[in-house]
Order: structure tokens, then C-alpha cells, then sequence
């Protein structure tokens, strides 16, 4: 019994951080629309440890890098199937 009286007294603090308008998401948005802007502001928000969207940010980062790894492997992959069907034949005979 005195157990749940000492969690009942001690007071828990949270740190709540504030959320996001609306504005600030649309805004938010239209820069990661922008090419270049997009990937300077996804690092700055991602390394910040006062940015609200540091969050949204990394996980937009892991994203992008797993479709790049995959973009990456899908035009290799094409690259030695179009080699492999002798698509490339024609122009060996151009050297």
C-alpha cells in the first residue's frame, strides 16, 4: 500500500513537445516540394535537436535512401538484362 501512495505522490514531469500548425505543415510541405531545398532542409531538420520536425525528417531521409538503393539496383539489374538479351550487340560493331 505505501508503494502506491509514493508513485500516487511523486509528480511525473513530461516534456510535451509543442505541435505543428497547420501552417507550418504546409509550409512543411511546399519546401520539400523544391528540388535541392528538399534534401538541404530534410539534413538541417533531421540534425536539429530543437526542430519539431526532426522526426518527420529522418524518417523521410531513411525513405529516400531505400529508394535510392533500390532505383540503384533496378538499372543495374536492367543494365545486365538489356547486356545479357544483346541489346548492346550493335554498338560493339561501332568501336
Amino acid at each position: 500500500m505505501e508503494a502506491v501512495e509514493q508513485v500516487n505522490n511523486t509528480r511525473v514531469s513530461k516534456q510535451i513537445a509543442p505541435q505543428m500548425s497547420i501552417g507550418s505543415w504546409i509550409i512543411t510541405f511546399i519546401l520539400l516540394a523544391i528540388p535541392l531545398v528538399n534534401l538541404i532542409m530534410l539534413f538541417i531538420w533531421a540534425f536539429d535537436a530543437l526542430s519539431e520536425r526532426r522526426n518527420f525528417a529522418r524518417a523521410y531521409l531513411i525513405i529516400l535512401g531505400i529508394v535510392l538503393v533500390l532505383w540503384i539496383l533496378i538499372v543495374i539489374l536492367m543494365l545486365i538484362l538489356g547486356a545479357s538479351s544483346g541489346l548492346f550487340s550493335n554498338f560493339v560493331h561501332l568501336f
